[in-house]
């Protein structure tokens, strides 16, 4: 299994903190990386890549120091969210210079864009590529030795539907293969489709790690919001406002139900079951509407 530790890592440029303190770790599987603008994704992802140094701290892959280590960088394809490229090349000559930097040549090349689905384009200079093409030719290029671990900032820029399709199931794939992928986005939509672990940067600190229902769940502060539609709605209502686990509910007079503000998760997940028993009252669907990736998400940046 190649896995990533970041430990106690921290990136200063002068006098601003880019990253703080950050510890974690990134294992096989895919990974989402979300913050704000600003938060230190790519000065992290650049550190995990081996483009930066950290000022305190160690970035490692299975045991060995990424900075500096020539025979890592062979195991780490990068993808980076900056546009700028030799624009003079075609997407085939800029693939085959990054596979000769690794030994490769242009067999190698053509593999990793039949992969992204550039052949069609490869012999068009890069100059008059879109910006999902360019994003595509750079896969590509991180794609051409087949690395084990596979680092994108902001890869869904500029693709059209289509493209975000093919490169999700691409990284899901790579994925199921056993791969480490790590990918940043401000697309919680598709974070939420793809990634099965997340880690969250905010102000350049590690704010939370793991599965987003998880995460929301352990958010004891913030109040748990339900939907909930039983036999009886009004007398479920009347049965739950009285007890203190609960600090609102309303009857949704558009598509039924209740929606109940739970404020002591533990106690109301033991009290909903039991006073619909008491009553008699027949829960048909009890849903927890906060635990989308974009609730939690906004939970921890405004945390």
């Amino acid at each position: 299994m190649t896995t990533l530790h970041i430990d106690h890592v921290s990136r200063w440029f002068g006098n601003v903190v880019a990253v703080n303190d950050v510890t974690m770790s990134v294992a096989p599987g895919v990974t989402g990386l979300l913050g704000p603008n600003g938060a230190g994704k790519s000065t992290l992802i650049n550190m995990m890549g081996g483009f930066l140094d950290p000022s305190t701290g160690s970035v490692t892959l299975d045991g060995q120091k990424i900075w500096g280590n020539e025979s890592v960088y062979r195991q780490i394809g990068v993808v980076p969210e900056r546009e700028a490229m030799y624009d003079f090349l075609t997407g085939r000559e800029f693939v085959v210079a990054n596979a000769e930097l690794q030994g490769l040549g242009d067999k190698e090349a053509q593999a990793a864009l039949a992969t992204v689905e550039m052949e069609y384009a490869q012999d068009r200079k890069i100059s008059t590529y879109s910006k999902g093409m360019r994003q595509r030719v750079k896969m590509a290029s991180a794609l051409v030795h087949q690395p084990s671990v596979l680092l994108l900032d902001e890869p869904f820029n500029g693709m059209d539907p289509r493209q975000r399709m093919q490169l999700m199931d691409l990284l899901r794939r790579m994925g199921a293969e056993g791969r480490t992928v790590l990918f940043s986005s401000h697309i919680l939509e598709e974070v939420e489709q793809l990634a099965s672990h997340i880690e969250v940067i905010v102000a350049g600190r590690h704010a939370a790690s793991g599965d987003f229902r998880k995460i929301r769940r352990l958010m004891t502060d913030r109040p748990h919001r339900y939907l909930v539609r039983s036999s009886d709605d009004r007398a479920l209502a009347a049965a739950l406002i009285a007890d203190p686990s609960t600090a609102g509910i309303e009857v949704d007079q558009v598509d039924g139900g209740l929606r109940v503000q739970a404020v002591d998760f533990g106690r109301f997940t033991e009290l909903l079951p039991r006073v619909a028993k008491d009553r008699g009252i027949r829960l048909l669907t009890v849903s927890p509407s906060d635990e989308s990736l974009e609730s939690v998400f906004s939970y921890l940046v405004a945390a």
